[in-house]
Order: structure tokens, then C-alpha cells, then sequence
């Protein structure tokens, strides 16, 4: 059986490095999931981003508003106005381009505890009808432009449903993803667009 991966993008759309990386994805045809920031989806010229993602055949999901206080640390502080408005305001912006109804919560670095989401937000989205997707691999590609690669590889290659947290924003993935694609096509990976269990909310 073979090694399943899906690649996503968090924190975009951003001009000048969404473009390159749907450039380097249709190269090699793989398909991936952009978790979109509202408020950079409000940037000129990012919804044209998006459009061309869905366009060329990627998913598109919600990634809050403003990307600032994990949804749980948000509710425990007693902020349940703040947790509905991070995750409607992203989702009334993306519309239709976003049928699938996806949601990843803010991270702060990719860490999965009670801060991540509480259970107002996790009611809110049932509610809603959005699907809560986490992950099981982040290799640092913000804060680690050229050794995020080998984290990503071994990650692939010790479990069999990886879903890999890149991002498409300045100084991150960018210089390295074709080596990356390239490296996981030599693996024989399946390149998927779905989640195993685990990783869903």
C-alpha cells in the first residue's frame, strides 16, 4: 500500500508566493488544501488567489479571521463572541469557494491541546456544517525554510496517512517545495485531499 499524503497551505492567500506555489503544484500535478486567513483573503488581488486554487483543482477551507488567539484560549478567557466571529467571518468571505466546509484552527505553532478549539467552538461548528481538520506533521517551514524538507521526508515515510502543515506566506515553503514534491514523487506517495480520523475534529 502506499504512503498517503496531504499537502496544505495555512496563513495565504499572500500575492507574490500563493501564485508560485499553485505554479509548482501544477507542475508536478498535486493537488493540496489551502486553509485561508480572512483577513488576507481581503487583501487586493488574494480572492483572484483563491479562485485560481479552486480553478485548478486544490481545496479550499477556513483558517479564522484573524489568526491571532487559539479558538479554546479565546473561549477560556471568555470570549465566545470572538470564537463565533473568527470562524463566520472567514467562512461568510470564502462563500462558494469553499464548498467542502472545512476549518483548521489556529495552531500557535502547530501545538494540539485545550487550547486548540473548546467546546463552544466545536459546537459552532456543527452548527455551522464545518468539518474541523488538524494535522499530523508540521516540519517548521516558517522558521526553518531549507531543513523544514528533511522533517516533512521522514514524517512521510513513518506514517501511512500524513497530513503535511505548509505555508504559503513570505520566507516559509516556497524555496524548497519542488525539492519536496520531487522527493515524494520519487517515494511513489499517493497524493491525497482527504484526512485520516485522526486528524478530523
Amino acid at each position: 500500500m502506499k504512503t498517503r499524503l496531504t499537502v496544505t497551505f495555512d496563513n495565504g492567500p499572500v500575492v507574490g508566493v500563493t501564485e508560485r506555489v499553485l505554479d509548482l503544484l501544477a507542475a508536478r500535478r498535486v493537488p493540496a488544501v489551502f486553509f485561508v486567513i480572512g483577513s488576507r483573503l481581503q487583501a487586493p488581488g488574494a480572492r483572484a488567489l483563491v479562485e485560481r486554487a479552486v480553478a485548478d483543482g486544490h481545496l479550499v477551507g477556513n483558517h479564522t479571521l484573524t489568526h491571532s488567539v487559539p479558538l479554546g484560549q479565546m473561549e477560556a478567557d471568555g470570549d465566545v463572541v470572538g470564537v463565533e466571529r473568527d470562524i463566520d467571518g472567514t467562512d461568510a468571505l470564502l462563500g462558494d469557494l469553499a464548498p467542502d466546509r472545512l476549518f483548521r484552527p489556529y495552531g500557535a505553532g502547530g501545538v494540539i491541546d485545550e487550547r486548540l478549539i473548546g467546546p463552544h467552538g466545536r459546537a459552532h461548528l456543527v452548527k455551522r456544517g464545518l468539518t474541523g481538520v488538524t494535522w499530523n506533521s508540521v516540519p517548521g517551514d516558517w522558521y526553518d525554510p531549507d531543513g523544514w524538507v528533511e522533517r516533512a521526508l521522514a514524517a512521510v515515510d513513518r506514517q501511512d496517512h500524513t497530513v503535511l502543515v505548509l505555508h504559503d506566506v513570505p520566507g516559509a515553503s516556497l524555496a524548497r517545495l519542488d525539492d519536496f514534491l520531487a522527493e515524494c514523487a520519487a517515494r511513489g506517495v499517493e497524493w491525497r485531499q482527504d484526512f485520516p480520523d485522526d486528524c478530523l475534529l
